[in-house]
């Protein structure tokens, strides 16, 4: 098991997925019985990073209560009522080893700042390196072979890019018949930021303050010094950013064809 610390961006509205997020945060939103959150922590851990950093902001109060109440969910507990003592009757889940670092980035704190803010606590514990993806996307992107790839060049940041899938089914046409279709294909043009990078200490040097979005002037900069590497990752990928696409994954987890679940 590792103590890379894996910081993963919690705090923004998520105003596209209104629907649900008008009520909790993205990363709390269920695919299948588990809310998103969960997902992408278990894809970490099952290659051995537990060291979770949670940038809070918007409703952050319901990732708290979700991660302080955990063991009560998950597990056959004894509650006495008058002490309102608690007894764990057995280990009802395979996240015992988990350490969850709940922190407050601030309620209107772009994604630059939110990782600017983790600085002390890198610190803290002498961290060099620090994993991170959002709150609001999955895949089977295998993590270690990321991190070594990322150890192998020397270049302070690598970001995992991806080509996302269509939103539209793919037809080929001939003579006006369909002679192929396929439902929301891979895109083959163009590659995107997936999330699922690896960061230097050094490059939250690079971050003004709380107004800095990460994806903007960091990103530019660490470009413009050769300073930035992508690993690019021809597997399954997919964001949460719309009720279709919220529908979509809970419909793969559902029928068991969850392509991140590699747990």
């Amino acid at each position: 098991m590792s103590n890379i610390p894996v910081a993963i961006l919690c705090g923004g509205k998520g105003t596209r997925l209104k629907e649900e997020t008008e009520f909790r945060p993205k990363p709390m939103v269920t695919v299948g019985n588990r809310p998103m959150i969960w997902h992408i922590m278990k894809i970490y851990s099952h290659y051995g990073f537990n060291n979770f950093i949670l940038c809070l902001g918007y409703k952050g109060e319901m990732i708290r209560e979700y991660f302080l109440n955990y063991d009560i969910l998950y597990s056959n507990v004894l509650l006495e009522l008058g002490s309102k003592n608690i007894t764990k009757l057995d280990n009802g889940h395979t996240e015992e080893d988990w350490k969850v670092w709940l922190i407050d980035t601030g309620q209107e704190t772009m994604t630059g700042g939110r990782l600017k803010r983790l600085a002390p606590y890198l610190d803290s514990m002498g961290a060099d390196l620090l994993l991170g993806t959002y709150g609001d996307g999955v895949c089977d992107v295998n993590i270690n072979n990321l991190l070594e790839y990322h150890k192998s060049h020397g270049k302070l940041a690598t970001i995992t890019t991806v080509r996302p899938p269509s939103r539209f089914g793919e037809l080929v046409i001939e003579d006006n018949l369909v002679t192929y279709f396929q439902e929301k294909p891979q895109t083959s043009a163009g590659w995107i930021n997936g999330g699922y990078f690896v960061l230097s200490r050094k490059v939250l040097d690079l971050i003004d303050g709380d107004s800095t979005v990460f994806e903007a002037q960091p990103l530019k900069t660490l470009a413009a010094l050769g300073e930035l590497a992508v690993y690019k990752h021809d597997g399954f990928w997919q964001c949460m950013d719309t009720y279709r696409e919220l529908q979509f994954l809970s419909d793969l987890y559902n029928a068991g064809q969850a392509k991140w679940k590699v747990w």
